[in-house]
């Protein structure tokens, strides 16, 4: 597990710390609690207990204490979902995304939808923000408009040709609104759902459904756009047909002329003038194929791009991923320019809009929304996914200490008594140092996983 190759270039500090830790007579122990936790970078520590009781006799079954734990702790994932502050747990957290988005394509009865839901008409529509001024890009075959051909990770690109000209308050603006612009999407589309229908509002409520799972990603000149899932089902639901005249057309239409209407008025404040924010007019509207034979957007295209950006945020345009006070936090964090420039009229205008709790996301240049969102039938949810994988540790953890699984039988009820106290977050250096690499080492036996694997199936195949 450790890359002893590495060790020279640790700190003395650090390194000191690292044979600390792996010289303990704890040890083994301290690594299969990260080991569990996947190598978490920033891993919750509890102090406590629980006993197991069987209700009829009293008699305590099983008893755990944090007492005989390294440090007289247990360590559990922090479950952060960014890739920048725990890779380890962005990893658990975008495949549950993928398999969020994906059962609301190709369905999945453990998780709410019918495999039926591959014949509704479903899209992949994106909104991006409008323009604050010419930024630096790749258009084409053409070089950019400041006469360059810049290449594909360009730092210059998405940053202003003039900074000084460039709007950064309305570009602030727009991403602190971007919520309330998609809410007033998913409200108008419905109405020009019905419209083309030649119906009431009511009457192709009743008739049909609209589902959505969506995610927000940063452009690299610091905008939020969102991707989003949509699709029609009937009345009841994902397990429900949609109506004759719910059609893949209908929807792209609609979803065009909602986004045309959206406009959301953001009053004067001080010497800023009152402005109307819309949604750009690079809106991209796209057919998913069912079964990826020649179709430009596939099931899987869809459900690993949106995973892919479920544990990014507005770092990747060069900020920081955490809050940030003041404009001299700038210069000590050593943000490039045009990020600096958007956090600072963040700081600046929050006195003008304190409603907006600007400052408090100016390092997220404004956005305060969530990033993954999903209408309630789309398919499971999060939180489901998450009481599943528990579920099952749970069981695992019952067979190995012989305890009643009360699935086999209703009368084999056990009481759980747990008693937690939170005791901190994070590692030692050395600790940080080894978790990494235990979460590396998890990361490539994946991957070698998932190479071998249609290799494996080859042999089935050929066995059967």
């Amino acid at each position: 597990m450790t890359d002893t190759a590495t060790l020279a270039g640790l700190d003395a500090a650090t390194l000191g710390d690292v044979l600390r830790v792996a010289n303990s007579a704890d040890f083994d122990r301290w690594q299969e609690q990260i080991k569990r936790t996947g190598g978490c970078s920033d891993p919750i520590r509890l102090i406590g207990g629980t006993k197991t009781i069987d209700p009829a006799t009293k008699t305590v079954l099983h008893a755990y204490s944090t007492d005989t734990e390294p440090g007289g702790m247990l360590r559990i994932a922090c479950g952060n979902r960014r890739a920048s502050r725990c890779p380890a747990c962005a990893w658990t957290y975008a495949g549950d995304t993928y398999h969020l988005i994906r059962a609301g394509l190709v369905g999945d009865p453990d998780k709410g939808t019918s495999h039926t839901i591959r014949d509704h008409p479903r899209v992949f529509a994106t909104l991006t923000a409008p323009s604050f001024g010419p930024v630096h890009n790749r258009p084409g075959t053409r070089p950019c408009r400041c006469g360059t051909r810049h290449g594909e990770d360009a730092p210059e690109l998405g940053t202003p040709l003039d900074p000084d000209t460039y709007d950064y308050a309305s570009a602030v603006l727009w991403n602190n609104h971007a919520s309330e612009l998609w809410r007033y999407f998913t409200i108008y589309l419905r109405r020009e759902i019905a419209r083309r229908a030649g119906l009431t509002q009511k009457a192709a409520h009743e008739q049909s459904r609209v589902s959505f799972g969506k995610v927000a990603e940063y452009q690299k000149r610091g905008a939020v756009h969102f991707h989003a899932v949509i699709r029609f089902d009937g009345p009841d639901g994902p397990d429900d047909p949609p109506p004759a005249w719910a059609t893949l057309d209908l929807l792209s239409d609609s979803i065009r002329a909602a986004a045309a209407r959206v406009a959301v008025d953001v009053p004067a404040a001080g010497e800023l003038p009152a402005r109307t924010l819309r949604w750009g007019t690079q809106l991209d509207v796209q057919p998913i194929g069912a079964f990826g034979h020649g179709e430009e957007i596939t099931e899987q295209a869809v459900a690993s791009y949106v995973a892919k950006y479920a544990t990014k945020a507005a770092e990747t345009t060069g900020t920081v991923d955490r809050r940030i006070g003041n404009k001299e936090a700038l210069v000590l964090l050593d943000v490039p320019d045009h990020p600096a420039r958007l956090i600072a009229a963040c700081l600046d205008l929050h006195a003008l809009y304190p409603d907006r709790k600007l400052r408090d996301w100016a390092h997220m240049l404004g956005f305060r929304g969530h990033f993954s969102t999903k209408s309630r039938r789309y398919s499971t949810t999060l939180g489901a996914l998450r009481q599943v994988r528990a579920d099952y540790r749970a069981a695992q953890q019952r067979a190995a200490l012989g305890l009643p699984d009360p699935d086999d039988s209703p009368e084999a009820t056990t009481l759980t008594l747990a008693h937690w106290t939170y005791a901190g977050h994070g590692h030692t250096p050395g600790e940080s140092w080894l978790a990494a690499n235990i979460r590396r080492d998890i990361q490539h036996n994946r991957e070698i996983a998932r190479e071998e694997l249609p290799a494996l199936l080859d042999l089935e195949g050929a066995a059967t």
